[in-house]
């Protein structure tokens, strides 16, 4: 059987050290050694199903937990089972005979609900196939991250859960493959799974952020792109006010020209100090896409400028001399982030999965974001900046941009997203300040969301009020997939329920 249990009944903490689950007793989902993945999940599948069914006799809730990543608490369920899926990790090809007329097999791979990001990328990129964004990190299960709507990073593409083309789910009265109505894979293939198939495209769009409220994922398949290099261009350089309204515009390429190289970027990102912004120095990256080529010189991750999250370093003395948080922030901006090259530098490149890293655990660290129209930028970028240099609050101000992602409940629901990080030492002063940020959002009148898996300060009423229609179409189909109250209540936890995703 591929569940094991892994520990008595006790405390179970997050990766990040920043949230506990009380009273848990865990276990583990383990790939076997099937020749083929759909024999692979068939029989984890039907383990999974079996262990929901003792869960309901033992009257306990249940959460699937991947790499444990999220900073937020979306992930913890006291007085819970908790199933590990780190280890039921494998990745398997797609043949042509497996998938609906139509379909590019070759793009596609099946995934284990437990293979982190950096994984899939790995075995994509092995087959001359790439991801086409993600999120700053991969230490993320690939399931995990598309769960709680990790936002994309590509100018012209949305959220990591785009890459989604069908996800094989069990609930107590199932195992559903759910797919887009025009179908992706074969009828063979799905009945080889030990799946029902489910060609709806309002469960497939609900399903495929689902905050761990639908179900088991247990397997994926992912869509891919041919390999391709990126050139990145990272420097410290006083950003001025117009260049905000470039941002604003979708004027990148203006924005490139002043700050880096007069091309289109694929990539921008922004790490503003907000006390002063306009007077100190702001971390730029860009990130230009060119066609593959194996002749290219390979570089480190750090040489491609991958890894952004140092400010967790000077956390204490940020917090103890707040005093100093100005200068101090800027000194961290250029001695703890990662340093790129500039325009003048040689041009370094790798591939998109060379480009990512693995964070380190980030106790210490505050981690929240919104996520707004584009058109809002330079309204909201001042108000923010103007909020933390009034109340204090030790972060720093991260900008990057990204089309419309799918998911009903995708926080990057415009047609064009400015997303905005704030990450610094986590301390009550700095989580006011934040709360004092959205506060002063709403009073404005600018409409945003929030990471799911961050600090966000979200309730029921609220995530109604965001998502609308759209939340309203994402618990029907949540209904629909599991009519029985009994069976959505497994899933759920104080969290979940307090955010009315499993009520």
């Amino acid at each position: 059987m591929p569940i094991v249990t892994i520990g008595a009944e006790g405390r179970w903490t997050n990766y990040h050290g920043t949230g506990t689950s009380e009273e848990a007793t865990r276990f583990a989902l383990r790939s076997g050694v099937a020749e083929r993945g759909r024999d692979e999940i068939a029989i984890a599948a039907r383990a999974v199903q079996d262990w929901l069914a003792a869960a309901q006799v033992a009257k306990r809730r249940v959460r699937p937990l991947g790499a444990g990543w999220s900073p937020s608490n979306v992930n913890i369920s006291s007085q819970s089972w908790l199933l590990h899926t780190r280890r039921f990790n494998r990745c398997f090809r797609i043949g042509g005979d497996d998938v609906r007329p139509g379909i590019d097999a070759a793009a596609l791979m099946l995934v284990e609900a437990g293979a982190l990001v950096d994984e899939v990328s790995d075995k994509l990129e092995a087959q001359g196939r790439s991801l086409w964004t993600s999120g700053a990190g991969n230490g993320q299960t690939f399931a995990g991250a598309a769960a709680t709507g990790t936002h994309g990073s590509m100018i012209a593409r949305g959220g990591i859960q785009d890459h989604i083309r069908a996800i094989q789910i069990v609930t107590p009265a199932g195992i559903h493959w759910i797919e887009p109505a025009a179908g992706v894979m074969s009828d063979a293939f799905i009945a080889a799974t030990g799946s029902i198939p489910l060609r709806d495209d309002a469960i497939f769009a609900a399903a495929q952020l689902p905050v761990g409220s639908f179900g088991i994922v247990t397997a994926l398949i992912i869509d891919s792109v041919p390999k391709f290099l990126v050139r990145p261009i990272q420097n410290l350089r006083k950003v001025d006010r117009a260049a905000l309204d470039w941002l604003a515009e979708g004027d990148f390429r203006r924005f490139s020209a002043a700050y880096a190289i007069d091309r289109d970027p694929d990539f921008v990102q922004m790490i503003v100090n907000p006390y002063k912004p306009f007077k100190r120095a702001a971390m730029l990256r860009f990130l230009y896409a060119e066609p593959w080529r194996d002749d290219y010189p390979r570089a480190t991750p750090g040489q491609l400028g991958a890894g952004h999250d140092a400010l967790s370093l000077l956390g204490r003395l940020l917090n103890d001399y707040p005093w100093a948080r100005g200068a101090l922030l800027q000194f961290a901006m250029k001695l703890g982030y990662a340093s790129g090259p500039d325009v003048d530098a040689p041009p370094v490149f790798g591939s998109w999965g060379e480009g990512l890293d693995t964070h380190r655990p980030l106790a210490d660290l505050f981690n929240a974001s919104v996520t707004i129209d584009r058109a809002d930028l330079t309204r909201a970028f001042e108000l923010i900046c103007a909020v933390y240099a009034r109340h204090g609050g030790s972060t720093v101000v991260t900008v990057r941009f990204m089309e419309r992602a799918q998911g009903l409940i995708a926080p990057a629901r415009f047609a064009h997203n400015a997303v905005i990080d704030f990450d610094g030492p986590r301390s009550q002063r700095t989580a006011d300040a934040y709360a004092r940020v959205v506060e002063r959002l709403d009073a404005e009148g600018i409409v945003f969301t929030r990471h799911w898996a961050k600090s966000c300060r979200l309730d029921a009423a609220r995530v109604a009020a965001d998502y609308g229609d759209d939340f309203r179409r994402w618990r029907a189909a949540r209904d629909r997939l599991m009519p029985d109250p009994a069976h959505r209540a497994l899933f759920g936890s104080e969290i979940l329920d307090g955010l009315g995703l499993t009520l």
